[in-house]
């Protein structure tokens, strides 16, 4: 049943969209880049919570300014030792640089560089608000500041922003160029998130277009260019794509559409769903593997996994 906000907000949006489309698009774009509460809802989530911080003080906090935001990064054996790959690690929406932090620090014990980010609203990052243009600002500013990164890894909405920071879709913010990239449980076109979130918040036909073209302009490209299987095929990168097939938040469809592209290599983690996916030892290793060029298959995983958690998107 909807929520009494919920309600409100559909009154409220069918109230002012008939004769004010322009300012309830506004809103609404607003509305749907705001990001969630930090505070972690549940004993599962702030165990994971403080576990990830705890994995995360063994890195140095570097602080990047990203436009009118101070992004959080934190960097794993950034020695600068000689022959160190470096490797960019990005999380989903709602999520953090801590609830992912087994990722980064299981990927720091190849030896590797790793540089994680908390993105703009969430983890140590400022501000209330995310959008993808934001997103791939602070990937492509990352780049900048740490240098290349011989892979970039994204998990849910980071793993679609970095796809698109790869390939250059918002020219005027620039490009990454990594040698490999993997996405884990990512979409891999948008057009369904304004779908669904006009269907949530009940938007009039008129406001959801003038919805579409808010973010267009502020993306500076076209919903159609946000499609990440366009961007690998053209790119022809070393793409690995994991995703469970019980996915609830992320259809496996999406990652189904990488299916027969000659840079692509497919993993179903199958029982992980969205959440406790991108904690998992085994997949993990299977990313490490992947990124050393060791192409041992992905072990078997059973929905009795109990290693990761289900606390983070």
């Amino acid at each position: 049943m909807p929520s009494f906000a919920l309600k409100v907000t559909r009154l409220g949006f069918a109230a002012l969209g008939r004769p004010f489309p322009r300012a309830a698009a506004s809103l609404a774009f607003r509305l749907f880049c705001l990001t969630p509460s930090r505070r972690p809802k549940g004993d599962k989530a702030r165990s994971m919570a403080k576990e990830g911080r705890e994995r995360l003080s063994a890195a140095q906090k570097m602080p990047l300014t990203v436009g009118t935001s101070t992004v959080m990064a934190y960097r794993f054996n950034g020695d600068g030792k000689p022959g160190r790959p470096r490797y960019l690690v990005v999380h989903g929406w709602g999520s953090s640089a801590a609830y992912i932090a087994a990722l980064p620090t299981g990927l720091a014990e190849t030896g590797a560089e790793v540089v994680v980010l908390d993105f703009p609203g969430h983890g140590l990052s400022s501000g209330r608000s995310l959008n993808m243009r934001q997103a791939v600002e602070a990937i492509v500013a990352a780049e900048k500041r740490f240098g290349h990164f011989d892979a970039a890894v994204g998990h849910s909405f980071g793993g679609a922003s970095m796809m698109l920071a790869a390939g250059g879709v918002m020219k005027e913010v620039g490009a990454i160029s990594p040698s490999k990239l993997v996405v884990i449980g990512a979409p891999s076109h948008i057009h369904w998130l304004f779908d669904d979130f006009s269907r949530m918040v009940g938007l009039p036909p008129r406001v959801k277009a003038r919805l579409i073209r808010r973010a267009e302009d502020v993306a500076g490209a076209s919903l159609d260019d946000f499609d990440t299987v366009a961007s690998a095929a053209r790119l022809g990168t070393p793409l690995l794509v994991v995703h469970a097939e019980e996915d609830k938040e992320v259809d496996a469809g999406h990652a189904r559409r990488f299916e027969g592209l000659a840079s692509a290599r497919m993993e179903w983690a199958n029982g992980l769903g969205h959440r406790r996916i991108v904690s998992d030892r085994g997949v993990i290793e299977a990313i490490a593997a992947f990124l050393t060029e060791d192409r041992r298959p992905m072990r078997e995983t059973s929905v009795d996994d109990n290693s990761g958690s289900d606390a983070a998107a």
